[in-house]
């Protein structure tokens, strides 16, 4: 499925949890390297992932010179964002369109998250959905400028208050575009108590009519924290991704790899294997219980024929092959039509 179709096909007021549509977030984690933006591509494709999404900005207009860093600075040591900026903004209109063109050859949907109203003009070609940055959840203008494309928009909402994400919905609503929300941490990494997944129950209670989803920042370890988010109702998981945790630079040690997004999809696969259905109804394989482990009506002694029955003669025992329990008040009263003897599994042409 692609993302824009989601947005037309998950009904957000039916009682049920989706498998969810994976972002596996490469931000500029290709170093500015082409070929190894293609290996990113394939090793998300690899690990089931639904879309690969890259970052699109340039230093001069994302951040000032004087933009102190707030990621951990022990794993990477560069500490103003302005300068990191420029060591990843190489790529712009004519790489971005590669990579578009190789997704779409592959066959994995593409996304970049735009910081700059040019990047944004250009990216409107190649994509259907547009994601904001929780950085960018109070820029009133570029939010504004981004729903003037008309397309959905998947807002993060990290480091936010309600009312915060409330006043940026209502920019996005008077603009009439659809919207889903992700819960987020803008902690580089996310410890697992700071996790607060919790969150996703109050995205899911202020905007019941959104399509609620998770962008991680834990490290990923067995990935049960994106599965946990997603048994609190999360249709959209975004993790950053990488082609390998060792290396150095702020988005390669907390993202996730092939590996961990195939551990991801795995459990996933025997979770909702255990979930099963979402409407209560009795299973195929429970047949012989409901005829053999419920009960009947039956003779606790000898009842002649023409007797009128009292709730006295009566007792319950399996199998459920008889009258049920249930009917008692209607067998009360009535005359037995034959002779019936102790134990017998009482059936309705036994009375009159």
């Amino acid at each position: 499925m692609k993302l824009k179709e989601l947005f037309n096909t998950i009904n957000t007021d039916e009682k049920k949890l989706y498998k969810p549509y994976v972002i596996a977030e490469a931000g500029v984690n290709h170093e500015g390297n082409m070929a190894l933006a293609k290996r990113l591509c394939d090793e998300a494709l690899e690990g089931s992932a639904d879309a690969i999404k890259f970052q699109t900005y340039k230093a001069d207009t994302i951040a000032s010179k004087d933009s102190p860093a707030y990621w951990d600075t022990t794993k990477e040591p560069t500490k103003s964002q302005y300068e990191l900026f420029t060591k990843h903004d190489k790529f712009w209109k004519s790489e971005m369109q590669e990579l578009k063109d190789y997704c779409d050859e592959i066959g994995i949907e593409f996304m970049s998250t735009p910081f700059d109203v040019e990047s944004a003009a250009f990216l409107n070609e190649m994509m259907d959905v547009f994601k904001i940055s929780s950085s960018d959840l109070t820029n009133k203008p570029f939010i504004e400028y981004l729903c003037d494309f008309k397309k959905p928009i998947i807002l993060s909402t990290g480091a936010s208050s309600l009312a915060e994400i409330a006043e940026a919905v209502s920019w996005i609503e008077a603009k009439g575009n659809s919207l889903s929300l992700l819960h987020c941490v803008l902690n580089y990494p996310t410890p697992d108590k700071n996790a607060n997944l919790g969150m996703i129950m109050d995205l899911k209670a202020s905007f019941p009519d959104k399509i609620i989803g998770y962008s991680d920042h834990t490290l990923p370890n067995d990935m049960k924290v994106c599965e946990m988010a997603v048994m609190l109702g999360s249709v959209i998981i975004e993790k950053h991704f990488t082609h390998d945790k060792t290396l150095p630079g702020n988005d390669h040690y907390h993202a996730m790899d092939k590996e961990d997004l195939k551990l991801f999809r795995s459990n996933l696969e025997r979770t909702f294997e255990i979930l099963g259905g979402f409407k209560i109804e009795a299973l195929e394989d429970e047949a012989p219980a409901r005829a053999h482990a419920r009960r009947s009506l039956v003779a606790l002694k000898n009842i002649p024929k023409g007797k009128t029955i009292e709730k006295g003669d009566l007792t319950f025992k399996r199998p459920a092959h008889g009258i049920s329990p249930k009917f008692i008040d209607d067998v009360i009263g009535k005359k037995a039509l034959v002779d019936i003897k102790d134990d017998d599994v009482l059936k309705w042409n036994m009375f009159t």
